[in-house]
C-alpha cells in the first residue's frame, strides 16, 4: 500500500502538546483552566473512541522530540492535532517538520492567544494548519478531533 493510501485510510491521529502543558490545572489556572493534562488525555481518548479514531497523546517540553512525533505521523497517521505552546512563536523547526507532514494538521490554544501579549499573536504553526483553535479551553482538543474525523472521512 502506497504512504498515499495509507495515509488516506488511517484513522490515526497524533495529539502533540508543547512546553509547559504538563503542568496544565497547575500553573496560571486563572488563564489555562484546573483541567490536567491527563484529563485533557482522558477526554480525547474517549471522544475518539467515539469518533472511531485511534490517537497517540504526546506532550514534551522539548523541541526535538515534538519533531521527531512529527516525523514518526508521516508514515501513519491521518492527521495531527497540535498544541505547541511557546513554541507557536519560535519554532521554524516544527514549522519545517509540519510541511512535511502530508496529512490535515489542527493547531489548538487553550487561551485566545490574541488577547494576550503581542508576541503571542504570531504563530509559526499557523502557517501549515488547516485550522486553528483559539480561547475555547480544553474544549479546543474535541473539536479539532472532531473535524480530523471529517477530514479523514472524507478522504477515505
Amino acid at each position: 500500500m502506497s504512504l498515499e493510501s495509507r495515509l488516506e485510510s488511517s484513522r490515526l491521529v497524533y495529539v502533540l502538546n508543547g512546553p509547559n502543558l504538563n503542568l496544565l490545572g497547575k500553573r496560571q489556572p486563572h488563564i489555562y483552566g484546573s483541567e490536567t493534562l491527563a484529563d485533557v488525555e482522558a477526554s480525547c481518548r474517549a471522544l475518539a473512541t467515539e469518533l472511531g479514531l485511534e490517537i497517540r497523546f504526546h506532550q514534551s517540553n522539548r523541541e526535538y522530540e515534538i519533531i521527531d512525533w512529527i516525523h514518526e505521523a508521516r508514515e501513519t497517521a491521518g492527521g495531527l492535532v497540535i498544541n505547541p505552546a511557546a513554541f507557536t512563536h519560535t519554532s521554524v523547526a516544527i514549522l519545517d517538520a509540519l510541511n512535511a507532514f502530508d496529512a490535515p494538521v489542527i493547531e489548538v490554544h487553550i487561551s485566545n492567544v490574541h488577547k494576550r501579549e503581542a508576541f503571542r499573536h504570531h504563530s509559526y504553526v499557523s502557517l501549515r494548519a488547516d485550522g486553528v483553535i483559539a480561547g475555547l479551553g480544553t474544549q479546543g482538543y474535541g473539536l479539532a478531533l472532531r473535524r480530523l474525523a471529517q477530514l479523514i472521512a472524507a478522504k477515505a
